[in-house]
C-alpha cells in the first residue's frame, strides 16, 4: 500500500490557519462586524496555491502547471463553474422580492398560532427554490422580525425557524451552490442525490416542525401579520424547482427559469427592459468569488494528489475508520471540519470532494451517498456554527429592526440542523445500504 505524504497536505493547514486565525482574530479580538466575510478567501487560497507551488522540487514549475492546469480543465469542474454561472443569472433574473409573497400569502390564511411553524416552512420552500440559504435568511428574517412583535412568539425561535427552515433548503435545492459542488464533484446525477438526501432532511424536517408547533401551543398569542403579495413572480421558481424534481438537464432547467423569469419580470413591471441585463450581469457576478474558488481548489487538490497528500490522509482515514459505515462518517466528519475552519459549506465540499471520491471507492459506497453525506454534514456545521454568514447575517438583520439578539440565543432553538445529524446518523448507522460505488455507472455521470 502506497503510503502518501503528510507534508503535502500543508497548503490546506496554511489555509485553515489563515482564514481561522484571521476570522478569529477580526471578529472576536478586533470586534470587526462581519470579521470572518472582511477576509478576502480568494486571496488566502492564492497563498495556499503558492506555498503548493513550492512543494516538491522534483518537479518543474512548468510540470506544476500542467498538474493544475488538468485539475481545472476536469470535466466535472467545467461543468460546475456553468451551472453556478446558469444559477446566479436565474437569481439575478427573478430578483428575490417575489421570494417574499410565499411568505406573507400562508401568514394571510393561517391562525396566528401557527406563524411560526409557517415561518418553518416558507423558509423551506423559498430556500428550495432559491438554492441560497443566506438569500432566504436575508428575505425571511424580516418577516420573522414582524411575526413576533405582533403574535408575542419568542424572537430568537422565530429567526432560528427561519434559519433552518432556509438550511433545509440549502442542502437540497438543485441551484443550490452546495448541491451543484457536491453532485458534480462526486459525478453524480442530481436527481439522485435529491432523493438520497430527501430521506434523511424531511425526516428531520418534520421532527423539527413537531417541536416548533408543541412550543406554538404554549406560548402567548396576540396578534396576525398581514402584507400585499404577488403569485405570479413564483413561476420561475416553480418551474425549477418541479424541473430538477422530474429529472430534466439542469441546463435547460434554468434556461427555462431564466426565460420564464425575464418575461413575467419585464411584462409586469417588475423590472424594467432596459434593466435586466444589468440584472442578469450582477446575478453572475455574484457567483464569481463561488467560481474563483472552485478554481483554486482544484488546482490546489491537483498538486496535493500529485504529491501523495490525499494517499496519506485516506490511509490515516482508513486505518481510524474500518468499515463502511465508519468511512461515511469519516466523510462526514472531514467535511464538517473544513465547514468549521472556513465557515462556508460550499467551499469545505469542494476541499472535501476529491478525498471522498477516494473514499467512496475504497469503503464501496456509491456517488449519490457520498455527494448526499458531503452536503448534509456541512449543511448541519453550516447552521450552527455561531461566526457562518448565516448566523451573521440574520443578527445583522434583526439588529436592522432595532431588535438585538445573540447567536448563544439562536442555536438553542436551531432545531433542524441538530435533527439533520441526528437523522443523518441513524440512516448511517441503522439503515441498511445495499447500494454499491457507482463509479461505472453511466447515469452517474449526468449533470
Amino acid at each position: 500500500m502506497e503510503k502518501g505524504n503528510l507534508r503535502a497536505l500543508a497548503p490546506i493547514g496554511v489555509f485553515l490557519v489563515l482564514y481561522l486565525g484571521l476570522g478569529i482574530l477580526f471578529e472576536y479580538i478586533l470586534k470587526i462586524e462581519m470579521g470572518f466575510y472582511n477576509i478576502p478567501i480568494v486571496v488566502i487560497f492564492l497563498v495556499a496555491l503558492l506555498v503548493a507551488c513550492f512543494q516538491n522540487r522534483k518537479l518543474s514549475f512548468d510540470d506544476k502547471l500542467a498538474i493544475m492546469g488538468r485539475g481545472i480543465g476536469d470535466r466535472t469542474i467545467v461543468t460546475m463553474i456553468l451551472i453556478f454561472m446558469a444559477a446566479g443569472i436565474f437569481v439575478g433574473t427573478v430578483g428575490r422580492n417575489s421570494a417574499e409573497s410565499v411568505a406573507y400569502l400562508m401568514l394571510s390564511f393561517i391562525p396566528p398560532e401557527f406563524a411560526v411553524a409557517v415561518l418553518f416552512v416558507v423558509s423551506c420552500f423559498v430556500s428550495l427554490a432559491m438554492g441560497t440559504s443566506v438569500g432566504t435568511i436575508t428575505l425571511i428574517t424580516p418577516i420573522s422580525v414582524a411575526v413576533s412583535a405582533a403574535s408575542g412568539f419568542d424572537l430568537p425561535l422565530c429567526v432560528a425557524s427561519v434559519m433552518g427552515g432556509a438550511m433545509f433548503g440549502d442542502n437540497l435545492s438543485f441551484i443550490s451552490d452546495t448541491t451543484i459542488a457536491a453532485c458534480q464533484g462526486q459525478g453524480c446525477a442530481m436527481k439522485d442525490k435529491f432523493r438520497e438526501n430527501f430521506k434523511i432532511a424531511m425526516p428531520a424536517a418534520l421532527a423539527s416542525l413537531v417541536i416548533i408547533l408543541v412550543l406554538s401551543f404554549n406560548a402567548n398569542i396576540t396578534g396576525a401579520v398581514i402584507h400585499e403579495y404577488e403569485l405570479i413572480e413564483l413561476i420561475p421558481y416553480l418551474i425549477v424547482l418541479v424541473g430538477g424534481i422530474i429529472g430534466i438537464n439542469v441546463f435547460i432547467v434554468l434556461l427555462l427559469g431564466i426565460l420564464s423569469g425575464a418575461i413575467i419580470m419585464v411584462a409586469t413591471g417588475a423590472t424594467a427592459a432596459t434593466d435586466l441585463l444589468t440584472s442578469m450581469g450582477t446575478g453572475a457576478a455574484g457567483m464569481f468569488e463561488t467560481t474563483m474558488v472552485a478554481i483554486l481548489v482544484s488546482a490546489i487538490c491537483a498538486l496535493i494528489r500529485e504529491y501523495g497528500g490525499f494517499v496519506w490522509l485516506l490511509n490515516a482515514i482508513k486505518n481510524t475508520f474500518k468499515n463502511r459505515k465508519g468511512g461515511q462518517l469519516g466523510m462526514g466528519i472531514l467535511v464538517g471540519c473544513m465547514d468549521i475552519a472556513t465557515a462556508n459549506n460550499t467551499v469545505a465540499i469542494v476541499m472535501a470532494n476529491p478525498i471522498a471520491a477516494d473514499m467512496a471507492k475504497t469503503y464501496n459506497i456509491s456517488r449519490r451517498k457520498t455527494a448526499s453525506i458531503l452536503d448534509t454534514f456541512s449543511c448541519v456545521f453550516q447552521g450552527i456554527i455561531p461566526y457562518g454568514a448565516q448566523m451573521l447575517i440574520a443578527i445583522a438583520t434583526t439588529a436592522s429592526a432595532g431588535y438585538a439578539i445573540t447567536a448563544f440565543q439562536i442555536i438553542p432553538c436551531l432545531f433542524y440542523p441538530f435533527m439533520l445529524l441526528i437523522s443523518s446518523l441513524v440512516f448511517i448507522f441503522l439503515i441498511p445500504d445495499h447500494r454499491e460505488y457507482d463509479g461505472d455507472d453511466a447515469e452517474a455521470t449526468k449533470a
